[in-house]
């Protein structure tokens, strides 16, 4: 309890010095020059932005760096064992493998799902369009942890000898097989897991690039129809290359949301059953095992591969923006 208080203290007085500093900055750019209000101007903007980046992202990732060269405890440098224990062991290497898998699978079924949805509700009469778009978005209302629960009563599985109360074994039973466990099968739990995945990020995708195909001049596409083209070739050569910077923003956009995926796995597995990921065995680390050197380091490994996309996707918006 002490400790709790603590942390809303600090976060209360956290709070209470950038609010005391936008506005000290405020009245000192009221009180001078004209060319000197030019230059602290834009400060008094991104200063406490800054501040707020700084206090809470910047020095907790320079401390868990630090922690990463530490033992379980935090109080004893260790060198590189922790990052030893990164590339050989095998609960780490499964979780990396099921990473890459679902950062293979994931973002490539989401958008592709999402750009077919939205080349054909375009070609939807408007009510009917809207029917459409919102049913398949809808899942984005739904919080990871919801969407999980929704889904684990699709999987439940019972033994032979009792009703199945599971959507699919519920149905693969009534052809007379016998009820398949999905998500303690290893060959198939990782799909049944990204299937929950692709299901909350298909709306997104298609929303973002409904928008953009909506922006593609129909004179591109009607030049294209009068020389002859068909529709097939229209998207592939038209529409597509026109709307290649949002793909990329989109599917850079989940990608970096599949890299720190925990709910989903935690909710469902627990990593059990070979479906173990990066986030969630650091949580188990940390957490269960007290292990905070070892959960630093995968942390860390966390933030290392998830920067290059990150500068993609501030590189490609950057790129959208100047083409306004």
């Amino acid at each position: 309890m002490t400790q709790l208080l603590t942390a809303f203290t600090a976060i209360a007085l956290g709070v209470g010095g950038v609010l005391a500093l936008f506005w000290g900055l405020n009245l000192a750019v009221d009180r001078t020059s004209e060319q000197v209000q030019d230059k602290l101007r834009p400060w008094v903007f991104i200063g406490p932005a800054m501040l707020v980046v700084t206090l809470f992202l910047l020095v907790p990732a320079l401390d868990t760096f630090r922690r990463s060269f530490m033992g379980p405890a935090s109080d004893e440098f260790v060198g590189l064992a922790n990052y030893e224990f990164l590339v050989t062991d095998p609960q780490v290497r499964t979780a990396i493998w099921n990473n890459l898998l679902w950062i293979l699978i994931v973002p490539a079924i989401s958008v592709a799902i999402g750009l077919v949805v939205a080349v054909l509700a375009d070609r939807m009469s408007e009510t009917w369009e809207k029917v459409a778009k919102s049913m398949i978005f809808l899942p984005m209302a739904i919080s990871f942890v919801g969407a999980s629960t929704i889904w684990g009563f699709i999987y439940a599985w019972r033994t032979p000898d009792t009703p199945q109360i599971g959507v699919l074994n519920a149905i693969w039973t009534s052809f007379g097989n016998e009820p398949v466990g999905w998500l303690q099968n290893f060959a198939i739990n990782d799909f049944a897991l990204m299937a929950i995945m692709i299901w909350l990020q298909t709306g997104f995708a298609m929303v973002l690039l409904s928008a953009a195909i909506k922006n593609v001049p129909t004179d591109t596409i009607e030049a294209a129809r009068v020389d002859g083209a068909g529709e097939i070739a229209i998207f592939w050569r038209v529409i597509v290359p026109q709307i290649r910077s949002t793909i990329v923003v989109v599917a850079t956009t989940i990608l970096i949301l599949v890299l720190k995926i925990f709910d989903i796995v935690y909710v469902m597995t627990n990593g059990n059953y070979g479906t173990d990921v990066i986030a969630n065995l650091f949580i188990r680390q940390m957490f269960n095992f007290g292990q905070f050197g070892q959960a630093s380091v995968l942390v860390v490994f966390l933030i290392v591969i998830t920067i290059p996309f990150m500068v993609i996707n501030i590189r490609r918006f950057r790129e959208q923006e100047a083409m306004r």
